[in-house]
């Protein structure tokens, strides 16, 4: 691969073509009087509230926003329709074998508060604390067959694998895992960043102060030495996990950029409020409705499939999603390798097959509890659930939880609640790279990411060897089979994919990646 060229193992996914005419609307050109504008300041929502301070106990999407601003990497995703990615701490990175990547680092660029300046040395050490057993890192799947980082100069090294891992350059180098972190500044604070406040950073922005499921306060760092400059002077991500209070939020200037549900499009587009713009982005996003299989009822795969058949796809798309959506085939989206032309079950199910399949099981008046976000779209979705599911014969409950509630359910660290969960509706973030989707249901995710508990040997295999293989028709086919392998299970039924539409003030030019998702280091004033 040239040094500096993208490297793309996937068909270009671009939103003009996924989501043909649905092309920003723009308001009224009078903006709203704002006094952080004036002071400078940018405010933008995050659905999941940034909880690790350290990037090895990194967890999803909420921690990217906030390390893309504080932190670098080696290379980063570019803001656009396109996925691609930029050189960042990297003057040059190099893929020079299978099993090989050699890079160069900038010369001169610095951590702050006195830490000095970035090494191949932080390079080593950030990977390999991931690599380290006793870290216990839950992002450990994205570096794959990363064997070790060898320093081969003050500026250089060689990343090395035990065998080919194509993903390497999607899903690790530019998201959590690529996260370069400061050697010497780890070791002082004991070996973990365990503080808020990190004790350097080397992004555009630094740490002010965290206001616990409220919002990361930032602020210009002075030591930055990067050439993305921080456009504000203060950056505000704000936690808010229900789409409809954010577009409340929004509405009252107390938000410059959201996500926003999929039940307001049709009335943002006709209505907006003065001074925003919205747009309208294809998610890589996977909404599923999973079911503990170890869990008494669920034993059984024929009541597993019951259940399947039981739920109407399309009737959930049409009133959670207000048909804007489209139904899913698996968790690989449209345009990714491996995504499944159809899923083996019918979108719109099936009531008098969920009967069969349970007096085949010889189960009656089957009742099941289904947990669900306190999130409109996905409480909607779980009471169209109820409705249709009744059809079958089967009494759905619905649990609805806070975040910090619903993300430990299926956490074995967490406590025993895993042994009563009995059904899902989860939604996981996604990169362009379809490993990072059959990352999480493993075997030996069972107790962290995989909820279901689902193991088989076949898809573990599958998912091994489709991250080492190069020839791309050869991974769509492994990774079809993988999701027909989900499916056969009985403990997945695919929703959808969703959408991103994004609402945001004119005077702010949003970075995002393809997918609609914020990337606040590159927001700009209009």
């Amino acid at each position: 691969m040239p040094k500096t060229a993208m490297h793309r193992a996937f068909p270009v996914l671009n939103r003009r073509q996924l989501l043909a005419g649905a092309a920003g609307v723009s308001a009224a050109a009078m903006l709203p009087v704002k006094a952080w504008a004036q002071e400078g300041r940018l405010n933008i929502r995050v659905y999941t509230e940034p909880d690790d301070f350290d990037p090895v106990d990194a967890s999803g999407f909420g921690e990217a926003l906030l390390y893309g601003a504080i932190y670098r990497n080696l290379i980063q995703y570019e803001s656009g329709d396109e996925w691609s990615y930029r050189l960042d701490l990297a003057e040059s990175i190099e893929q020079t074998s299978d099993t090989t990547i050699e890079f160069t680092l900038k010369e001169g660029q610095m951590w702050s508060d006195g830490y000095g300046e970035i090494t191949a040395e932080d390079v080593a050490f950030t990977f390999e604390r991931i690599l380290d057993p006793e870290m216990n890192s839950r992002i450990l799947p994205d570096v794959g067959t990363l064997s070790r980082v060898e320093v081969t100069g003050r500026y250089s090294g060689v990343f090395h694998f035990d065998e080919a891992f194509a993903p390497f350059w999607w899903i690790a180098l530019p998201y959590l895992a690529g996260t370069i972190v400061c050697k010497a500044a780890i070791e002082d604070a004991g070996g973990r960043i365990t503080t808020e406040v990190p004790p350097t950073v080397s992004g555009p922005y630094r740490v002010r102060e965290l206001r616990p499921g409220e919002r990361w306060v930032l602020e210009r760092n002075e030591d930055y030495t990067g050439d993305i400059p921080a456009e504000y002077e203060r950056l505000d991500i704000v936690y808010i996990g229900d789409e409809a209070s954010a577009e409340i939020a929004l509405e009252a200037g107390d938000l410059d950029f959201t996500e926003v549900s999929p039940g307001s499009v049709t009335r943002l587009q006709s209505n907006p409020p003065a001074g925003t713009a919205m747009s309208m982005h294809p998610s890589l996003f996977y909404v599923w409705v999973g079911m503990n299989m170890e869990h008494p009822k669920l034993q059984d795969i024929r009541v597993r499939q019951a259940l399947q058949y039981a739920i109407n796809v399309n009737a959930i798309i049409e009133a959670a999603w207000y048909g804007v959506a489209e139904p899913s085939t698996g968790i690989i989206a449209p345009g990714l390798i491996g995504n499944r032309p159809e899923s083996l079950i019918p979108p719109q199910g099936d009531p008098q097959r969920a009967r069969e399949l349970l007096a085949e099981a010889g189960v009656e008046n089957l009742q099941v509890t289904l947990n669900v976000l306190n999130d409109v779209t996905f409480t909607t979705a779980a009471q169209v659930m109820q409705a249709t599911m009744a059809q079958a014969g089967i009494q759905l409950n619905i649990e609805v939880h806070e975040s910090g509630s619903f993300w430990t359910l299926g956490v074995e660290a967490d406590g025993d609640r895993w042994r009563d969960l009995e059904m899902i509706m989860n939604r996981f973030s996604m990169l362009p790279d379809p490993s990072y989707a059959t990352a999480w249901f493993v075997t030996e995710q069972i107790g962290d990411w995989n909820w279901e508990r689902f193991s088989d040997e076949e898809f573990d295999r599958l998912h091994r060897e489709a991250g080492t293989e190069t020839d791309d028709a050869r991974r769509d086919e492994m990774y079809r089979r993988a999701q027909d392998i989900m499916e056969e299970s009985g403990a997945y039924r695919f929703i959808t994919h969703g959408v991103t539409p994004n609402l945001f003030y004119n005077n702010t030019v949003p970075g995002t990646r393809p997918d609609g998702l914020p990337l606040a280091q590159y927001f700009r004033r209009a």
